[in-house]
């Protein structure tokens, strides 16, 4: 069994990684830790653990997670970067779920995140864990830094199209939404039922944390620097991303049928266990996703138009977070890529 430490358990995705590592078959659930909870059984905060985990939050201490062989940390950025030098000879795979390890621009990753990076030497070293990009580099990984929730809905979907340059790269437009859980469980006022219930609205419309991220992917696939137009939204439900993509077609590609799009959608993906192509007309929504590791697809284009529209739905906290995390795990251990994030979503 691999044994596994959570750091910063309390959030939201930290309490997803615990319902998912709840019941997988080779992992047990050694020390769960947190500051402001220290001493309560975990089931406790989270009732429907209850008859799954019997285990107290703990301190987040090298000592307490020392025997762990993974530590994942769901924390705020920069604490794992913080606590990093402790673990670093200490043989313990790291899974980090903040955005401490994702740009490789140590600049630019302090110019987004207002806080000096506690261990760039570090950064170089961390493998970004997508799978669907990065599997064989995951498989040696002794850190990984797990991908944003926007970042993952927007690089499933326009890859294809960059691999084999189909598109303009320089006029990208992804137009995502958000549940109100991605904002984390920290007590704010935006995310309060009468704020943000009966009512939709973008922000970071003049530039996002996670736009660095997604553009950094979307080059290393296209082989060069992308122009990408992001901007999030925030919608009135608990869970889920959807993200509506623009890419212009170019060149031959604008005399392509969008079957012969979809197949190469399709070959692309055959082998991902967690990427969905559906069929020709079809538009996914967050509830086909709920709950699930999935994320679905579905291509789109007007009469006339040489813009083809990619739709890309996945569970936040799942797919975007804690489940994909789980995923980089089972191949970091050589274990079944699938196991423990097999959840069929939930309906309605």
């Amino acid at each position: 069994m691999i044994k596994v430490g959570i750091v910063g358990a309390t959030g939201y995705t930290g309490s997803e990684l615990l319902r998912i590592l709840a019941t997988h078959p080779n992992v047990a659930v050694t020390a769960v830790t947190s500051r402001s909870e220290e001493g309560v059984a975990v089931a406790k905060m989270f009732p429907n653990l209850r008859g799954y985990l019997d285990i107290g939050f703990t301190l987040p201490t090298v000592e307490n997670l020392s025997a762990c062989d993974v530590v994942f940390f769901a924390t705020p950025h920069g604490v794992a970067q913080a606590m990093m030098s402790d673990f670093t000879d200490k043989n313990i795979k790291i899974i980090d779920l903040s955005a401490d390890f994702r740009l490789k621009d140590i600049e630019l990753w302090e110019s987004w995140y207002k806080q000096e990076h506690a261990c760039p030497e570090l950064v170089a070293k961390a493998v970004y864990g997508l799978p669907e990009v990065n599997r064989t580099q995951i498989q040696d990984a002794d850190l990984i830094a797990c991908p944003g929730c926007y970042p993952t809905a927007v690089q499933l979907g326009f890859l294809p199209l960059l691999e084999h340059d189909l598109v303009d790269t320089g006029r990208l437009i992804a137009d995502a939404k958000s549940g109100v859980s991605g904002a984390g469980r920290s007590a704010s006022v935006g995310g309060l039922l009468p704020e943000c219930s009966d009512s939709f609205k973008a922000y970071g419309v003049s530039g996002h944390r996670h736009g660095p991220e997604i553009q950094q992917g979307l080059n290393a696939a296209s082989k060069q620097t992308v122009g990408l137009t992001f901007v999030p939204h925030l919608v009135p439900m608990i869970r889920g991303i959807e993200a509506t993509l623009y890419a212009e077609l170019k060149g031959a590609a604008k005399d392509m049928a969008l079957e012969d799009i979809q197949a190469i959608y399709e070959a692309r993906y055959q082998a991902e266990p967690f990427v969905d192509v559906m069929p020709l007309g079809s538009l996914p929504d967050t509830r086909s996703v709920r709950g699930s590791n999935i994320c679905r697809l579905a291509l789109h284009r007007q009469p006339g138009s040489d813009m083809l529209i990619v739709v890309s739905v996945i569970d936040n906290l799942v797919k975007g977070a804690s489940g994909q995390a789980v995923q980089n795990m089972n191949i970091m251990f050589g274990l079944d890529e699938r196991a423990g994030i097999q959840h069929v979503p939930l309906m309605p």
